[in-house]
């Protein structure tokens, strides 16, 4: 696997399957009948929450999420504890902006990441409630432009198998056409011309992978997916802060400010636009939203009396569906995914669903939901991965469960995080030659190349040397010479975390015929021709 965000093999969306959960204890027998319930697992599979430990762990959070705050630079965090129907916790910690006294508080609005695919899939299940589609509906019924590249998986292909991260798309399949300015029309129809991996047996993450299963759900509605989501679950539950729409996250005031990591320190000052994945990765919300979103999961997906979501369509979504890490020895335990969150079993024998989100850019979220306690915790902070909300969830639910913190989850949680920061690029690392050959002239590498999956690539020659512009959103990065015919670019993006370094090289005879750039080159197609 590559190495940029959402592309490591620890990456911050499986830590909550992969870590936080200690074994697995004994499931009910086949032969016996499980309501469709959320909590449906019987009572002697279960070891006893602790005593008080509810209380004890509501008493404890707010020190402990000062302590990881303080560890770890975050400058500000928002935490919600639901449990019994109602909101028994809710505060905020710290700044919205590191530098100003702003406070965050239970109304700041937080860009959420990839914790927007638990509620895409609740979405998903009030359409399936109402009717509107399957599960098990191939995407092809409702997108049928749609295609993929083996005609098989084409048509067979379901809204479930997209959710799932199963339909064998390669891991972050269009992140980097996001990256340079495409939308999400365009990355969709050039996700036919990525090569597939195995079909329903294999498991990549893929954020639009996830966002075309949500398509399919809003063309069966008749709508978009950000007027489906408000329609369907913002505006029934109340959640007036929240939103599907990057441009309404702007017209908060009290927002949260992303911080991300650069020299082992946070700044300010960097954007994200999510809005081509957003089902996958662009709610915006605050904590007293959420809190209402948790409540209907824990009810069974009733509201004021009323059925927004049957179990039989829920349920799909909080059992597991793919191995999201399969057991690489008998003594190892495997991870699984369902529709848009992570489930577990875990140590006490009580389902787990869970999800973390993540930009690099400067975001960091975890849900937990531990249904047999009636219970779910959210932490939302600003700033990018390096463990805060998973350790704030994990040292909750320790207190919650054993009545005492079992590790350090800080210290756990943070080295696997900072995977994500791992630059991108083949010249990472590496020094450049003393006495490099010589470039041709400038000159001879002008012009525009061509990609069917990138689009065009412009290099143009500017007062300081060559320079490199990409996609729609004109990006634009600067040259250096390295060595003969091969430059360097230093790119920065969601999926190009600071440090990163890629060569581009050009070949052919008299003047260059084709250019390959390196750190966009994962599938093989990030050659373009002149």
């Amino acid at each position: 696997m590559v190495k940029h965000v959402g592309q490591r093999p620890l990456s911050w969306l499986h830590i909550t399957a992969a870590v936080l959960v200690s074994s697995v204890l004994a499931v009910p027998a086949l032969s016996q009948t499980v309501p469709l319930t959320l909590g449906a697992i019987p009572p002697e599979d279960m070891v006893p929450l602790a005593k008080g430990g509810l209380e004890k762990a509501l008493a404890d959070l707010p020190a402990a999420v000062e302590s990881v705050l303080k560890r770890s630079g975050v400058p500000g965090a928002a935490v919600v504890v639901v449990q019994g129907g109602k909101t028994v916790f809710a505060r905020g910690f710290g700044v919205r902006e590191l530098g100003k006294d702003a406070p965050v508080d239970t109304s700041t609005v937080f860009q959420i990441a990839s914790m927007s695919k638990p509620i895409a899939a609740t979405i998903a299940a009030i359409e399936v409630t109402a009717g509107k589609v399957s599960w098990d509906d191939p995407i092809e019924k409702h997108l049928p432009g749609f295609a993929v590249g083996d005609a098989y998986v084409t048509a067979h292909g379901t809204v479930g198998d997209y959710y799932s991260h199963r339909s064998g798309l390669p891991h972050a399949a269009g992140d980097t056409l996001e990256d340079i300015g495409f939308d999400r029309k365009t990355i969709l129809e050039r996700l036919r011309m990525l090569p597939l991996v195995a079909f329903r047996t294999s498991f990549n993450y893929s954020n639009f992978g996830f966002t075309t299963g949500a398509e399919a759900v809003a063309a069966a509605a008749g709508k978009t997916w950000h007027e489906l989501a408000q329609q369907a679950l913002y505006g029934p539950l109340g959640m007036t802060a929240t939103s599907s729409r990057y441009a309404d996250f702007l017209t908060r005031d009290n927002r949260a400010t992303l911080h991300t990591l650069q020299d082992g320190h946070f700044v300010a000052g960097f954007t994200r636009d999510p809005d081509q994945q957003s089902p996958a990765g662009g709610v915006t919300s605050n904590v007293v939203d959420l809190a209402e979103w948790l409540k209907l999961l824990l009810a069974d997906g009733e509201r004021d009396g009323k059925t927004l979501i049957s179990p039989a369509a829920m349920l799909p979504a909080l059992r597991p569906q793919a191995f999201s890490s399969p057991a690489r020895t008998i003594a190892s335990r495997s991870g699984f995914y369902g529709f848009g969150f992570n489930v577990a079993v875990n140590a006490n024998g009580r389902p787990d669903m869970s999800h973390s989100g993540a930009f690099v850019t400067g975001a960091a979220t975890n849900v937990h939901i531990l249904p047999s306690a009636d219970l779910g915790i959210i932490v939302l902070t600003n700033a990018g991965p390096v463990g805060a909300p998973e350790a704030i969830t994990g040292h909750f639910l320790d207190l919650l469960q054993f009545g005492e913190v079992t590790r350090d989850w800080y210290a756990l949680m943070h080295p696997l995080l900072m995977q994500n920061y791992d630059p991108v690029g083949d010249l990472v690392g590496q020094t450049a030659p003393i006495s490099p050959r010589p470039a041709r002239p400038l000159a001879e590498y002008v012009g525009t190349y061509d990609s069917a999956y990138f689009g065009p690539a412009t290099i143009s020659q500017g007062e300081s040397g060559l320079v490199l512009t990409l996609g729609p959103g004109a990006i634009k990065m600067p040259m250096t010479h390295w060595d003969g015919d091969t430059f360097s670019i230093a790119p920065r993006s969601e999926n190009a975390p600071y440090g990163s370094l890629s060569s581009v090289q050009f070949k052919g005879q008299g003047k260059p015929e084709t250019v390959r750039i390196d750190y966009l080159d994962d599938a093989g197609l990030a050659i373009w021709t002149r």
